[in-house]
């Protein structure tokens, strides 16, 4: 085993989404002062043209950053990677083909792993599978730390910290906003959410591996809302949220109750829409995509002509320069709960909810800037707060790892602001 580990390892480095998250480790470097760190990808000219680009964008001197070959179809390739790492931050994806191999290999490799995975199959497959063997090898494995799903998972971390009693359930409310020319997505993004729905089938039968017992039924349930409604609390139309965010949520309130024997948090997502019209757009886009998503050429059209099917959303090559700059996004939580902390959290108050508090979670476009930094702030908090971290290691949403740790002041210091709005 090497004698010496780099603190972090960028795996993916060449990827779309890797680069930026080069680009965000070379940037917060000054910061961290004895920071040491790799990338790591399959082919050196591509390495080194990342870091050539890296350079010019954020002025920093990166010829002598360490490269590092390793392959998913080479799993010798993989563990040697890993143990020459602290922490690895895993950008390969789609996570359901190229993910299992890196975990394992960061299991075997004794190093920590962090995906910005939005793929509830994959992330709940890998606590099924191998929660176990990290915790005997001392390492975390910690998905969905990009925008799926640290802003949903911090933000409700942030409202109860903020909740003076105890929070019975969470809303949170989505909205992106864009400059003149829209928003835009790469299609790997795009080739994981086909293959989600695709598989969508798989989730009940693994959910009831990974979790035989139910959650109690609390008696105050959360309103159910129809599927367009007002929001008074945007003043605009909302729909369902299909984002991973939910089911991320709902793995750190299973910890929270079967560890930590803490009230679980009744937890659903919105988007926000700005008229009727973008809802009707955004509902019958979504019922093209699942029915496209269901079989064999339907994916195969969705991938060779991105651009046609998603109405520009989604593109080969990503989103503009000028869209990355004028996008950010905004959520809105709204908790509700009971004024005094409850003295047994597990209890089943008969008086309803008597208290409302609202937080803000904001910050820039949600891809390529708000990810890395949350990819690689979770990544620090990882290095230096493994006291604050569950203990002995395993596999965990955001939510549960970061819990207790600073990573809520480190994002706020990064342009990722959460605040709790006043009355």
């Amino acid at each position: 085993m090497a004698t010496q580990r780099y603190d972090i390892v960028i795996f993916g480095a060449s990827g779309f989404t890797g680069q930026f998250v080069v680009e965000e480790v070379a940037r917060i470097a000054d910061e961290e002062p004895g920071l040491t760190w790799a990338i790591a990808g399959r082919t050196m000219s591509k390495m080194q043209k990342v870091l050539e680009q890296a350079s010019k964008k954020t002025g920093k001197e990166l010829d002598s950053t360490p490269v590092l070959i390793a392959d998913t179809t080479n799993e010798t390739s993989m563990v040697e990677m890993c143990k020459q790492a602290k922490v690895i931050l895993n950008c390969v994806g789609p996570y359901r083909f190229h993910g299992e191999m890196m975990v394992k290999a960061a299991i075997e490799g004794g190093a920590s792993h962090l995906d910005i995975s939005g793929e509830p199959q994959f992330l709940e497959t890998m606590q099924l599978k191998y929660h176990n063997q990290a915790k005997k090898n001392g390492v975390y494995i910690i998905g969905a730390c990009g925008f799926d799903s640290i802003p949903a998972e911090m933000g409700v971390v942030f409202i109860s910290r903020q909740f003076k009693g105890e929070v019975n359930s969470v809303e949170s409310y989505f909205e992106i906003l864009s400059g003149p020319e829209g928003v835009a997505g790469n299609t790997g993004t795009l080739e994981s959410a086909i293959h989600g729905v695709a598989h969508a089938s798989e989730l009940k039968s693994l959910r009831k591996s990974l979790y035989p017992e139910s959650l109690p039924r609390f008696k105050h349930q959360l309103t159910k809302r129809s599927a367009v409604f007002k929001s008074e609390v945007v003043g605009k139309y909302c729909l369902p949220f299909l984002g991973s965010d939910k089911s991320v949520v709902y793995r750190t309130q299973r910890y929270k109750h079967d560890v930590l024997k803490q009230r679980p948090i009744q937890f659903v997502p919105y988007l926000v829409k700005d008229g009727l019209v973008s809802v009707v757009g955004n509902i019958l886009f979504g019922l093209l995509f699942l029915i496209m998503s269901s079989f064999g050429l339907g994916r195969t059209l969705l991938m060779k002509f991105p651009s046609f099917f998603t109405a520009g959303f989604f593109k080969k090559g990503g989103p503009t320069k000028t869209q990355i700059e004028n996008s950010s996004f905004k959520m809105t939580f709204v908790a509700k709960g009971w004024s005094k902390t409850l003295e047994d959290p597990l209890s089943d108050p008969q008086e309803k909810p008597d208290t409302i508090l609202t937080a803000k979670v904001a910050g820039p476009e949600i891809g390529y800037i708000t990810t890395p930094i949350c990819m690689v702030q979770s990544a620090l908090v990882v290095l230096k707060e493994a006291d604050k971290l569950p203990k002995d290691g395993g596999v965990y949403p955001p939510g549960a790892a970061f819990l207790n740790t600073s990573l809520i002041e480190r994002l706020n210091k990064h342009n990722i602001t959460f605040t709790e709005v006043k009355d």
